[in-house]
């Protein structure tokens, strides 16, 4: 069998913790025999993606944290002219994003288990991306943690670098104090502008699915708040 780990470079400080968790033998099974179909190295650099993709010219969706990938997988059967990248360290959740993705034959879809902001500054040219994607990321609601959040202004800038003109950066929380902070952040961006009239959150777009954790939580009274920031081209 194939045994997939996380690949990560040496850093103090990470927006993750990678959690155990068992592993169902399907995907094992799909991680071992299907990996050369969809997994990508971070270790070949923006190499990984020289064929990846059948039409490497589609527009390209990243998204960052996927999770066990149902909102991943249904975006890229819906529009399979379109490019789809996951990132995720948590390897049962990659291995059921690509049994799943076999058993639909998708083949505009890749995936990194692998540390983001590695695969950000490695993997990804520059203006190269039409979307990137994070939905509910680790809040580390504890002020004490706040260094561990994902969205700072180093990944803010560094996301830019990586939008094509007009490319879009698109977050979604559940939580209102981490909403708040990620707006905070991304209106310091020189680069990008927010979407929104109000200059505040976005309604959900059309292309985000609703997910079973986003309606378990509605039910509950909880929250949801959208940011979608893009690219201005040069003048």
């Amino acid at each position: 069998m194939l045994h997939i780990q996380p690949q990560c470079k040496k850093r103090d400080v990470r927006s993750y913790v990678i959690r155990g968790g068992r592993i169902t033998l399907p995907q094992e099974k799909a991680l071992a025999e299907q990996w050369p179909r969809y997994g990508l190295d971070l270790h070949k650099g923006v190499a990984a993606l020289k064929d990846a993709f059948p039409n490497i010219d589609a527009p390209l969706i990243l998204e960052i944290g996927f999770g066990m990938g149902d909102s991943l997988l249904a975006m890229a059967e819906r529009f399979p002219e379109h490019n789809f990248i996951g990132i995720e360290v948590h390897v049962p959740g990659v291995g059921r994003l690509i049994n799943e993705a076999q058993k639909r034959n998708l083949d505009n879809l890749k995936v990194f288990c692998a540390d983001a902001i590695d695969v950000l500054a490695d993997c990804i040219a520059d203006s190269s991306l039409t979307r990137l994607q994070l939905y509910f990321p680790d809040p580390w609601h504890k002020a004490r943690h706040h260094k561990r959040r994902i969205v700072q202004p180093a990944f803010v800038n560094l996301v830019a670098q990586k939008l094509k003109d007009n490319g879009v950066l698109h977050m979604a929380t559940d939580w209102e104090h981490y909403a708040e902070a990620m707006l905070e952040v991304a209106m310091l961006c020189p680069h990008l502008q927010n979407s929104s009239d109000t200059q505040q959150f976005s309604n959900r777009p059309d292309y985000r699915p609703e997910t079973k954790f986003e309606r378990r939580g509605q039910q509950l009274g909880h929250g949801v708040w959208d940011l979608v920031f893009y690219k201005p081209p040069h003048p």
